[in-house]
């Protein structure tokens, strides 16, 4: 039997007000309190957390593949700076016992593309044959998702030279970026791109350049603006009562968050932006 190692790479701040989801805030074009916006991110970071733990042992459960490869998970968050690798410790020590235990560790450097590369490079270098990588401020983020993008990963992990998976999200952007330790990529020029070129297709851009092949995974949309946050309470409601007729992973903390601070419901003023409806229409 050969034993594949693979690394769910959850990047985090600690929620600390003023320091996260400030675009919620009234710091910048938001409506909440910096102490309400952090609260609510905590929220997201172990829901999203309890996920991906969820999902990780959906995927334990399988046992040895047919090629006699057994897949061995880990869940690691990085966060920066280095003080905050204690701080990260202690909140999800506080909270209690979680289902299997979480690396925590610092990622360096002078710009976002440095953070992530150092990231990848770090658990890479622990021995860990792929890399999963998201955020933790995406709620809604499905469970089946993640299971998804390790079965393709290890698809890759069969292909000379690898490659990567991708996940969009609603604004042009990536919510889930990963590849295998044999893959020659790298974050250089991806995020706050100077020319315009969003997250996206600067990733896609790279893989083509590569020739490294790219397998998609479903859009998952994660929480920047108060419009999507709006988007993401619609999506944790109907997460919350689908969940009683199928197996999801409910964002629970998120939901009784959302209802404690009064945003349980979400309306928006009437569109008439529509196409003509004279003709189709009865009278």
């Amino acid at each position: 039997m050969t034993t594949r190692r693979n690394a769910l790479l959850l990047f985090s701040k600690p929620p600390i007000a003023g320091l996260v989801k400030t675009r919620l805030t009234v710091l910048k074009d938001g409506v909440f309190q910096p102490d309400v916006a952090s609260g609510l991110y905590h929220c997201m970071l172990f829901d999203v957390a309890e996920i991906c733990c969820d999902a990780l042992a959906e995927l334990e459960a399988r046992g040895a593949t047919e090629e006699g490869v057994i897949d061995e998970y880990e869940l690691v968050i990085s966060t920066t700076p280095q003080k905050n690798v204690e701080v990260m410790q202690r909140i999800f020590d506080e909270s209690g016992t979680w289902p299997r235990d979480i690396r925590i560790i610092c990622d360096e450097g002078s710009s976002f593309d440095e953070h992530y590369n150092h990231a990848f490079e770090q658990t890479f270098d622990m021995g860990f044959d792929t890399i999963l990588s998201m955020g933790a401020d995406m709620p809604a983020l499905p469970r089946s998702v993640v299971v998804e993008g390790f079965d393709k990963l290890h698809a890759l992990c069969d292909t000379p030279g690898g490659g990567i998976v991708i996940s969009p999200d609603q604004e042009m952007g990536v919510s889930i970026i990963g590849w295998t330790k044999d893959t020659a990529m790298s974050h250089d020029g991806v995020f706050y791109n100077k020319d315009g070129k969003t997250v996206l297709p600067a990733y896609i851009d790279k893989a083509a350049e590569l020739g490294l092949p790219a397998l998609y995974l479903p859009a998952v949309v994660d929480v920047d603006t108060m419009g999507d946050l709006f988007h993401n309470i619609t999506l944790v409601q109907a997460i919350e009562y689908c969940a009683k007729f199928d197996d999801l992973s409910v964002p629970w903390r998120t939901a009784q968050a959302l209802r404690d601070i009064g945003y349980s419901e979400v309306r928006v003023p009437p569109n008439d932006l529509h196409d003509p409806r004279e003709e189709i229409d009865g009278a």
